[in-house]
């Protein structure tokens, strides 16, 4: 059996805040893994603790129980980061180097060649699509400029794993269009790539296998497949000229969107509750406006986990 790039297990942070040192737990045994060659996705509302895990999967902070593992090594070694690309949620470059000086540095720091530098900070710099400014201080940039950069300093030591905490921050559509298919670029050679994003359409278009956090816990994980239900199993039936006794009749079929007037809008699951209301309908002589299939996506499951701990808590 293969060994996980990436291995979490049962990984526990919690923080000391304030004077009086109030303890907060920002993680709650949080496990998964990533295999050589996916995409994984980690995703979960703010405050849900995928920034803190991924700062501990980068030896940015330590854990204060459980494991965190790339590569068979503890990430709290050095060696455990060697041929990691990693983008930060918010990148920090210095504001008087230009894009070119500043990803040629990360070369150096990441050991790459002297001979190979200016080449393959070129090459990086152009992938990202900032070669027209590539010579500008980076203190002149617009945010998305600022994330290119950043992200052209994670891919310039022609990482294995990439690590990228909100990837697609501060930048406009097409910008996002441009670093998806760089993700994909990047699975073709062969990389493997974990990302968080809040870009829930953006997830599930790039993501093998997604993990969604909520409150420091993993509530939910697996592969897209196993995760959203492509079939259109719910479908919209938007009815008209129904009265309440009809009302009272048809909501027990599904679930009452919109009721306004004698138009009801009403979600049905399945072929069986769908016949069910058009029998129901015909028969009450309720006009049949429409019926528009609906696919469950990531952002329908997302809310569904999100919502269900919530009450769960409460």
């Amino acid at each position: 059996m293969t060994t996980p790039l990436v291995r979490v297990n049962e990984f526990h942070k919690t923080y000391e805040v304030g004077f009086l040192r109030k303890k907060v737990q920002a993680v709650r045994g949080v496990s998964f893994e990533v295999n050589a060659g996916e995409i994984v996705g980690l995703i979960g509302p703010n405050g849900s603790g995928k920034t803190t895990t991924i700062k501990c999967l980068m030896g940015l902070s330590a854990p204060t129980a459980g494991s965190l593992e790339i590569r068979g090594v503890r990430t709290s070694e050095p060696a455990a980061r060697e041929r990691v690309g990693f983008l930060p949620e918010n990148p920090y470059v210095y504001p008087y180097l230009t894009p070119r000086e500043f990803v040629d540095l990360c070369a150096r720091l990441s050991s790459v060649p002297a001979a190979e530098r200016p080449a393959r900070t070129a090459e990086v710099i152009e992938r990202v699509g900032i070669t027209y400014a590539a010579d500008r201080p980076v203190g002149r940039l617009s945010k998305g400029m600022l994330q290119r950069t950043g992200l052209a300093a994670a891919l310039v030591a022609d990482p294995e794993l990439l690590v990228l905490d909100e990837p697609m921050s501060g930048l406009d559509p097409l910008g996002r269009r441009e670093v998806r298919d760089l993700v994909f670029e990047e699975r073709r050679r062969g990389r493997t790539v974990l990302f968080s994003s809040h870009v829930l359409s953006d997830v599930e278009a790039l993501c093998d296998r997604v993990v969604i956090l909520h409150k420091g816990r993993v509530v939910e994980r697996g592969t897209m497949r196993e995760l959203v239900n492509r079939s259109a199993t719910m479908i919209e039936l938007t009815l008209r000229g129904v009265d309440e006794a009809a009302r009272a009749r048809l909501s027990t079929h599904g679930a009452v969107l919109r009721a306004l007037d004698q138009e009801l809008v009403l979600e049905v699951e399945g072929e069986e509750a769908l016949t069910a209301v058009l029998a129901e309908a015909l028969a009450t002589k309720v006009q049949v406006v429409s019926a528009v299939p609906r696919k469950d996506s990531l952002e329908d499951l997302f809310v569904r986990k999100a919502l269900g701990t919530a009450d769960a808590a409460s």
